[in-house]
């Protein structure tokens, strides 16, 4: 498996005995599970206009992946919001 400078560091502490694991406790456990639950909850519903070329577009791309369209923009409005994606240069 290839590791980025931040994951091969922590792989080689692990496997040094510099870093350890340990297992979280019940409040850990319960903290991780709500934010779970809060990120997978889709609560609010929209309604937008596109132009037919970029529905058909977004249609094919999302078959190609093998995800309901709907799911695909609703990643890539996620991505943008989450500064994953960037305008093009020039």
């Amino acid at each position: 498996m290839k590791y980025d400078k931040e994951e091969k560091s922590i792989v080689d502490a692990f496997e040094k005995g510099i870093m350890t694991l340990s297992k979280p406790s019940k409040k850990e456990i319960e903290a991780i599970k709500s934010t779970a639950r809060k990120t997978i909850i889709k609560d609010k519903r929209i309604t937008i206009r596109l132009y037919d070329h970029d529905y058909k577009g977004i249609q094919k791309k999302a078959l190609e992946m093998g995800i309901p369209y709907q799911t695909l923009i609703s990643g890539i409005i996620h991505r943008y919001i989450e500064g994953d994606l960037i305008p093009k240069a020039g």
